[in-house]
Parts: C-alpha cells; structure tokens; sequence
C-alpha cells in the first residue's frame, strides 16, 4: 500500500510539473482573473502576443496583458501572468506575490487605502446587459428598469450604480462575470450593470443577450470609471510605469481594445443552438480536454496529499494525547503546555473556513513575515493541517473505540506506551476510521475549489475560466460536476475494498500475534 501511495503521488508531481516559472529579478508578476474578456483571458498557445501564465501550460491575453507588455517594457523586465481570482488580487500584491495589479480595477478611495495606482489606461462605460426575449430589452433609460432584479460584480464600483436605476431590486452581488452571465441567461436575474467591452463581448457570443447603452447614462465619478494598474505603495516604479502608459494615447487604447475583442477567444456561434446539450458537452470536453486534465490532476494531488498528511498529524496527536504523564515535572509541564498549544490548533482549525484560512496563511505570511511560500506546496500544506484537526478527533474517538481492556493487557505485557499504541491500538483505529477518513478524501476534493484565491488552478478555476471563453455555463460546469463525482465515486469505492479486505477473519493485531506464537 505504501509503495503504491508513493508511486501514485510520484507520478502526479511528475505529469503536472510542479516547478514554477522562476521569479527572478528580469521578470514583471502581473496579476490578473485570466477570465474577463476582452481585457483578460486565458488561451492554450502564445498566439496574437499571448504571455505566460505562471505555474502552468496556458497563456493570457487580452487589453490587459498588452499594456503589461509594454509597462514590463519600459522597466526592462519579461511579464509573467500570475492568475488569481479577483477576491485575491490584492492580498497577493500587498503580501508580495505580484508585482503589480493590470486587471480592470479601478482606482477607488477604498482601494488607494491600501494600493497605488498609476494614470489611466482606459476609461470605462458602464452598460447594462439584459436578454433580448425579457421584459427589459427595450429599456432606453435608467428608470425603465423598475422592479428588474439587478446585480454586479462584488468588490467593483459598478455594483454601487444600480442605486441610480429607479425601482430596481439590487440583488446580491456576485464573484465574476462568468455567475452573472449564467445567472441572466438562466432567468435569475434580469440584468447585470457592466462596462462596454465585456457587454460587447457577451452580446457577440450569446445571442440571447442584448447590451443597453443609454444617451443619459449613470453619473459616475472620475476615479471610479478610470481603470489604472495597481502597485504596492512604496513602489519607486510609478514614475517609469506612467511613463509607459503616456506613451499610448487615447486613439491607440480604443484601437488595441478593438483588436482585442477580434481575437479574444472564439465563442459559441449560431450552431450551437441547434446542438444537443450532450454534443455540446462532448464539443467542449474536445477542445478543451488538456485544461481539465490539468485541473483535476492539481484537485487531485493536493487533495490526496493533503489527506495522507492529515491522516498522519491525526494519528501522532492521538499517540500523544494518550501518553501517560511524565515524571519529571519540567517534562511534564511541556507536556501540558503542548497539549493546550494542540487544543488551540484544533479548535482554530475546526472553527474557520479553509478560504480563510488560506488567504491568512499564504498572504500573511509574507505580509507579515516575509516569507514567500509556493502556491502548490502552501495549498498542499493549508489542506494538511486543515485535514490534521478533523482527523485527531478522529482519531481520538478511534482510540477511544478500542477496549480498554487491551491497554491493560499490553501493560500487563511489558510493553511500552509507544509500542502499545503501534502493535495493538493504532491497527485497530486506523480500521475503526478508515471510512471516516474517505469522507475527508471526498470533502478535500470538493473543498480545494476555495484554493483558486491563493492562484491555484484547481478543477472549479479551470472550469470557470472555459466557461468564460466559451459562454456554455450549464455544459461546462456539467462536465465539471461529473468529473468531480467520478473522482469522489472512485476513491469512496477504493476504499470500501481496503476496508473489506481489512475487516476479514485473518486479521490480527502485533499483540495476538504474539499471544498465539506463545500459545504454539
């Protein structure tokens, strides 16, 4: 079992290549979704000027990715794209992770709370889209969207303009683009307020929307419809990236935007109407196979490793906190203080949620102590620890499970705690948990879908980001939800058969073992 488990891990760390892109001094981090055309999205080639995307095979391209070209020009540095989800842009720049923010964002007072940010480099119109068939197609002003269900995108200025829309119910807002456009076409709701870009964007690719631009608009403040890039204060390099950026004039930001919508990535065209909801799931799984491979090979890994891992924390906790007291009162004081310093772990780790605990450990630590952690090695240990609380309570309830009269007997024996534990009691639990641990094997699985705000390209990211290339919600994320139901199915399957050929009539711990060699 063991060679096997090493054999399997060995050979996920080989298919992914986990080695990242090297961050030295020649290269600009640029963070960006990868997931919001025109202004950014992810491609499996570097055509049409198409950067890297750092840790993986894909690049980025977009309005976005040219200007970081020519910002990273100035400063005499390669771009590399570093792909976070929006919520982690500014966590990942402030801890150090990036080097800048080029993604849309606007220069907000919040934001200039905790960001610098340089001149312009497009001037956003917001828009709304609604869907040609609802029952406001034919708005042609704010106050035509009375009782409409409007939403936007969380954390963005847009969000604050559906006040302005008389009579409107403004609903939660959401991530990304990618739920809104979902939840428009599904009749959730009934618009969303966007810029003019991704509006266009989502007009030519989904014949069943319709962008509304209003000749009396929604009054928005300066700061608010400029989109600037993002840098950490205190960074010397504002003067040179402003200068980059007035290179460009206002004539040149249109000209390259319009190119950027024509080659944004192909979306789905009047035929795919006419298909089959299983055609065009087999369509998409065709031409985009090697990112879902990807995906569920990084779910895949961090989930097991993480398991394996927890598994062990769990079981040395559990020896631990059934160790007879020490004699010596210093020991045993380090003793109790380490049990207080376990109860804390346990608590604090069983208490908060793993994207919490995630943007803590991975951004505050190099905020706070400056250290710089790989994303893939931290989402593995962040699932390790996470999965180590759970599992000493576990473990402890497995201990608990066996009979008392067995330590007794080991005493009895001349065995020592340690060897009790190993011989009689662990076997026992590890059994007794065995299908406690596959319920956490499965909800790791699931859960690094939270892993996407330290940039992990995970299942759930990399489906995400095809649905926004290819605007077929419901098929891609289908196929997502099948794929994490075979990984679930199979692993809950593997283990019902180490459990069964575990719990047969051959099986025996250390301790009878011995009792029936003295017996012979």
């Amino acid at each position: 079992m063991k060679k096997t488990l090493f054999a399997l891990l060995t050979g996920l760390f080989i298919c992914l290549g986990i080695t990242q892109v090297a961050h030295a001094d020649d290269y600009l981090r640029i963070g960006m979704e990868a997931a919001y055309a025109p202004f950014n999205w992810t491609q499996e080639d570097d055509a049409n000027g198409a950067v890297k995307i750092d840790g993986t095979n894909q690049y980025a391209n977009g309005y976005d990715v040219q200007i970081a070209k020519k910002v990273a020009e100035e400063l005499g540095k390669k771009p590399l794209i570093v792909k976070t989800s929006w919520n982690g842009l500014i966590p990942a720049l402030t801890s150090g992770k990036i080097d800048m923010i080029i993604a849309g964002m606007s220069p907000t007072a919040e934001r200039k709370k905790e960001v610098a940010f340089s001149k312009s480099y497009y001037t956003s119109e917001p828009v709304m889209l609604v869907r040609k068939d609802g029952n406001y197609a034919n708005a042609t002003s704010l106050d035509d969207f009375k009782d409409a269900k409007v939403t936007s995108q969380q954390g963005v200025y847009l969000y604050s303009l559906i006040s302005q829309l008389k009579g409107a119910k403004q609903e939660t807002a959401m991530g990304d683009f990618a739920q809104m456009r979902q939840a428009l076409e599904s009749g959730v709701i009934d618009a969303y307020v966007s810029e003019r870009p991704e509006a266009l964007t989502a007009e030519s690719a989904n014949s069943k929307f319709k962008m509304i631009q209003f000749k009396k608009g929604f009054v928005v403040g300066e700061e608010d419809a400029t989109i600037a890039i993002g840098m950490k204060k205190g960074d010397t390099r504002i003067d040179q990236v402003n200068a980059a950026l007035a290179k460009i004039s206002s004539e040149d930001q249109v000209k390259l935007m319009d190119d950027m919508i024509k080659k944004q990535p192909a979306s789905s065209d009047a035929s795919d109407d006419e298909q089959t909801f299983f055609s065009q799931m087999m369509k998409i799984l065709k031409d985009n196979g090697p990112q879902f491979l990807r995906g569920t090979g990084m779910t895949l890994l961090i989930s097991m490793t993480g398991t394996i891992a927890g598994l062990i924390i769990g079981l040395l906790i559990g020896v631990f906190r059934t160790a007879p007291k020490a004699k010596n009162k210093f020991l045993a004081g380090c003793q109790t203080a380490f049990g207080w310093f376990l109860n804390v772990y346990i608590e604090i780790f069983r208490g908060t949620p793993m994207i919490v605990q995630s943007m803590v450990i991975f951004y505050g630590s190099a905020q706070a102590f400056n250290i710089s952690l790989d994303r893939t090695w931290a989402a593995i240990f962040i699932v390790s620890i996470n999965t180590g609380a759970y599992m000493s309570e576990i473990v402890r309830g497995g201990i608990l499970a066996v009979d008392p009269g067995q330590f007794e007997a080991a005493t009895a024996l001349g065995m020592t705690h340690g060897q009790t534990m190993r011989k009689v009691v662990l076997p026992q639990v590890v059994r007794n948990i065995l299908p406690a641990t596959g319920n956490e094997f499965v909800i790791n699985i699931k859960d690094t879908s939270v892993l996407n705000v330290i940039s992990v390209v995970e299942l759930y990211f990399t489906g995400n980001t095809v649905a926004t290339q290819n605007y077929q919600y419901f098929p891609t994320f289908t196929i997502i939800a099948v794929i994490y139901f075979v990984l679930t199915f199979t692993i809950t399957r593997i283990l019902r058969y180490i459990e069964r050929r575990l719990d047969s009539d051959t099986y025996t711990t250390g301790a009878n073992q011995m009792q029936v060699n003295e017996v012979k």
